[in-house]
């Protein structure tokens, strides 16, 4: 296992660099310049030389190598003084944001709280919801609970986060009136009120993506359970007298989680890019409406960090998966 871990971890770097290669091209020779909002008095000569200041004027390549060193070498240098209370000296070989002229990752790392109290929770909601669903549906298939867990999860699945989200902040927020529509990000969790105010404006984007996630992980389990339930060695564990309980949560429950443990896996990452969608309609500053700022404001050193940051999600994510597949299952082995 410890072999198989290092082989994949040595694998991700070339493909996190061809990765980071990709989205680098693509948003450099993606129209637009930084130099185009400012007013057209401005000589040519001093708009060169803004480029210039932001680094626009150095050769292709030599930028993408700095981006990279930025990232992967000048950026965990930073956390690391920064936990041990040090200084970093490399200030200026930070990637810095067109717009702000802030650091990239400190803006992210400002983000990422409000993101994680939203999507985190709603991941967590999601899992302990859908499983016991898929595997009650599976068992009781073609029951009124599971024809009704269907229509539900259908309907879940295929209307997307803008308009139930909309639809949530009209019925619970405009019409009675239990819930805010927009996420206060001012708001300073010290004491247990203001943790009630935090849980209640939770709620709606939740709910939102709550809803969605459920809907998908419930119908992969179901699925994943049915095609277990009727396998030769469930059989044989009924015939030895096991219990119904113990051949359904132990023996059949370990198998069908293989195909959803890589649905959960890369969902999370996928999730974060769903939120996109999500923050916008409530408002919540977290990481997905940073994204949408930074591209309408044709800020390309943050859209390139946060595309890139989804991309090392989606990759470490995958990983993880395949190290779950061998502890849930004992004839997976990685030699």
């Amino acid at each position: 296992m410890l072999t198989y871990f290092t082989r994949r971890l040595l694998l991700a770097i070339p493909t996190l660099l061809f990765i980071g290669l990709v989205i680098f091209l693509l948003l450099d020779l993606a129209p637009g310049d930084p130099t185009a909002q400012l007013p057209l008095t401005i000589p040519p000569a001093v708009r060169e030389q803004i480029r210039i200041s932001l680094g626009l004027g150095e050769p292709l390549p030599i930028r993408f190598f700095k981006w990279m060193y930025q990232f992967f070498i000048v950026e965990p240098q930073v956390v690391i003084d920064s936990i041990f209370g040090t200084s970093f000296s490399a200030g200026d070989a930070r990637v810095l944001s067109w717009q702000t002229r802030s650091p990239v990752m400190d803006i992210v790392w400002q983000r990422i709280p409000q993101t994680l109290w939203v999507v985190g929770t709603a991941y967590v909601v999601a899992i302990i919801i859908a499983l016991p669903i898929g595997i009650y549906s599976a068992y009781r298939q073609y029951s009124i609970f599971d024809n009704v867990g269907t229509f539900i999860t259908m309907i879940g699945f295929s209307v997307p986060p803008f308009f139930s989200g909309v639809l949530v902040i009209v019925i619970f927020s405009v019409n009675l009136g239990w819930f805010p529509s927009i996420y206060d990000t001012t708001l300073v969790v010290n004491d247990w009120d203001s943790f009630m105010q935090q849980l209640q404006q939770m709620i709606l984007p939740v709910m939102v993506l709550a809803l969605q996630i459920t809907s998908q992980l419930s119908r992969f389990m179901r699925a994943s359970m049915l095609d277990n339930l009727n396998q030769d060695y469930v059989r044989t564990a009924r015939a030895k007298g096991l219990g119904e309980k113990s051949v359904v949560l132990v023996h059949v429950l370990r198998n069908s989680m293989i195909p959803v443990v890589t649905v959960i896996a890369l969902g999370i990452p996928q999730i974060f890019g769903g939120a996109i969608i999500t923050e916008q309609v409530f408002k919540v500053n977290g990481i997905g409406q940073l994204l949408i700022t930074a591209i309408q404001a044709n800020d390309v050193p943050l859209v390139q960090t946060l595309t890139f940051i989804f991309a090392i999600l989606i990759v470490l994510f995958n990983l993880i998966a395949d190290v779950l597949y061998g502890l849930l299952d004992p004839r997976i082995r990685y030699d």
